[in-house]
């Protein structure tokens, strides 16, 4: 992995099922990591490997959705044996709500008007 988050940086995201109680847009996305067109968008760790965040993969915001993934299997992830994941070392931690890519992936659904003309956004929520 290109840039590997600082214990630090691991140590300051909520534990898993910890933020459970503050809505999805509000909860804090504390890091950031991509390669390709595939972006894992972090707001829960375990402490351990576990991480729960908002995940994209290959560019397709269609099937973009709220998940886990391990640290451990990012860390693992080459592509032809030198492209690795990369940790956003330059990556603001702000709300889900915020971040764009989370928004466009269906975490958010847009107002059919555009925001610059008074348009707003909805958090979307899956029906069980």
């Amino acid at each position: 992995m290109w840039n590997t988050p600082t214990k630090e940086a691991l140590a300051s995201i909520p534990k898993l099922y910890e933020i459970e109680h503050i809505t999805a847009e509000d909860k804090i996305v504390h890091c950031h990591f991509f390669i390709g067109g595939c972006h894992w968008f972090i707001v829960e760790f375990d402490q351990v490997d576990t991480m729960f965040g908002f995940c994209i993969l290959n560019n397709d915001l269609e099937m973009a959705e709220w998940g886990y993934v391990g640290l451990g299997a990012l860390k693992s992830i080459k592509i032809q044996g030198y492209i690795e994941v990369e940790f956003d070392c330059y990556w603001k931690p702000r709300p889900a709500g915020e971040v764009e890519l989370i928004r466009k992936g269906g975490g958010i659904l847009s107002d059919p008007r555009d925001e610059e003309n008074g348009g707003t956004w909805t958090w979307h929520t899956l029906q069980n």
